[in-house]
């Protein structure tokens, strides 16, 4: 819901749309003339004036300047019976949200409130991630490098099982999606357990053939295998006191399985080309995003091994299903990714709704690269939606949600784009055809049709 002052002359005009807004869930308050709507706006703040350009008493792109100086949060939307580009290009690079001729539909004044009311609500969410972001720094409690953020109900169940588990030196099994993060909470374990001041070491199974994997795991003697050239300590030995991470457990070749089975069991490793053992005390963390279960009914993978890695697990949702964390997620990255002694990019409303409606098959490190991309590419100034990676964009295929979550057209989509495009470039070109038709790439007379289509110029105008 919003708070609007319409300020109009015409009665019958305030009457039907005051009426429509009401319908629609706002709260509408009305000047008949620029003098009343001065009074209004001095003694109340809204969230959007809609104002019509020809008023007596004091004229509406006045009383819209009035408002840029008195209250900058409020958006305005201009509206005129004269389809004047001039002072739809001045108002429009001056701060006004929209600009409407007369005779419009109603649907189309309240879509234009939906967006207003959409946006608003994104910038309330990014400022109070914010906030809080600031508020944790200035409190001792700041996400660091490698923080887990977020306050949604699945991150506070997942935080919660985090503190419940990190003390015990039991085997833990981590699953999830890529990119959501096993790596991060099993650092953070490691971090809230009593074997903190030891090492924690990481190995990628995925990223060794079976020999080496096992020479990488246990260790070896000098000429075990073709280029064993010296004697090497493997990553069992090397995580003694503390944690070894075993990340994409399940892609560790059957051998090689029944071999961390016997280390699992006896707490010894045996490097290759000797038949001597080595005890070690390792609290072994695992993780996949593949369903064990099901390489166990494939014969992939063991079945009791399985079970001594899963004596306690942890299963990280998917950011689809935290979407509540993308703020402060967003505003985590930002800082992150900003040039040190730089203020941190913003971003605009378009581009976040764009980004809120992605799906992000790659998680947090999808959006974070995503952010990545974007700070780059904006220069430090303000994230647009031409600023965000391709593949984001183009899947969404030029659609524009509406604050129902369901999709429009296409052609109402493209429809809404172009008006807004042909705007900014008579903006750019401070109104000069010749120069707006040459930025957009198209003739004069191609360019005077289109803003004759969508209202933006008369007919007569487009004529002469």
């Amino acid at each position: 819901m919003l708070d609007i002052l319409l300020v109009d002359d015409e009665p019958d005009f305030r009457v039907l749309v005051g009426d429509a807004l009401r319908d629609a869930g706002h709260r509408v308050s009305l000047a008949a003339n620029g003098a009343e709507g001065l009074t209004q706006i001095s003694s109340n703040v809204f969230d959007v004036m809609i104002c019509d350009i020809r008023l007596p008493k004091v004229d509406g792109l006045t009383l819209f300047r009035r408002v840029r100086q008195e209250s900058p949060g409020t958006d305005v939307i201009l509206i005129t019976a004269h389809a004047a580009i001039n002072d739809a290009v001045a108002a429009l690079k001056e701060g006004a949200y929209d600009y409407l001729t007369k005779p419009f539909d109603l649907d189309e004044i309240v879509l234009q409130l939906q967006r207003i009311a959409t946006q608003r609500a994104l910038k309330r969410e990014l400022e109070q991630a914010r906030a809080e972001l600031s508020q944790r720094k200035s409190n001792g409690a700041g996400p660091g490098p490698g923080a887990i953020i977020g306050r949604s109900p699945p991150m506070l169940r997942l935080s919660d099982r985090i503190e419940t588990i990190a003390q015990s030196d039991a085997p833990v099994l981590i699953t999830g999606e890529s990119g959501t993060g096993k790596e991060l909470v099993a650092r953070t374990l490691h971090d809230r357990s009593s074997r903190r001041s030891k090492p924690f070491i990481a190995v990628n199974c995925a990223a060794f053939p079976e020999t080496l994997l096992e020479a990488e795991l246990f260790g070896h003697e000098r000429g075990a295998f073709t280029g064993a050239v010296k004697r090497r300590d493997g990553r069992f030995k090397a995580a003694d006191g503390g944690t070894l991470l075993l990340d994409e457990i399940a892609e560790v070749p059957l051998p090689a399985q029944a071999k961390l089975l016997r280390v699992l069991q006896e707490g010894t490793v045996e490097p290759l080309g000797t038949n001597e053992s080595t005890r070690v005390d390792v609290r072994i963390i695992s993780a996949t995003h593949r369903n064990l279960r099901d390489r166990i009914k494939e014969g992939r993978f063991r079945e009791d091994l399985y079970y001594r890695l899963n004596v306690l697990d942890i299963e990280i949702p998917p950011l689809r299903e935290r979407r509540g964390d993308m703020p402060l997620l967003l505003q985590y990255f930002l800082n992150k990714f900003t040039q040190p002694g730089k203020p941190p990019s913003t971003i605009s409303p378009r581009a976040w709704a764009v980004l809120s409606q992605y799906h992000f098959p790659g998680n947090v490190r999808e959006f974070a690269h995503a952010i990545e991309h974007a700070v780059v590419l904006a220069g430090g100034g303000e994230i647009e939606v031409e600023h965000l990676p391709g593949g984001i964009t183009g899947a969404l295929d030029g659609a524009v949600s509406t604050p129902a979550g369901s999709l429009r057209s296409l052609s109402a989509a493209l429809k809404e784009f172009e008006h807004e495009y042909l705007l900014r470039a008579l903006a750019q070109s401070n109104g000069k055809k010749m120069k707006a038709a040459e930025i957009l790439g198209i003739s004069r007379k191609n360019l005077w049709e289109k803003l004759r289509l969508h209202g933006i110029a008369s007919e007569a105008e487009a004529e002469e």
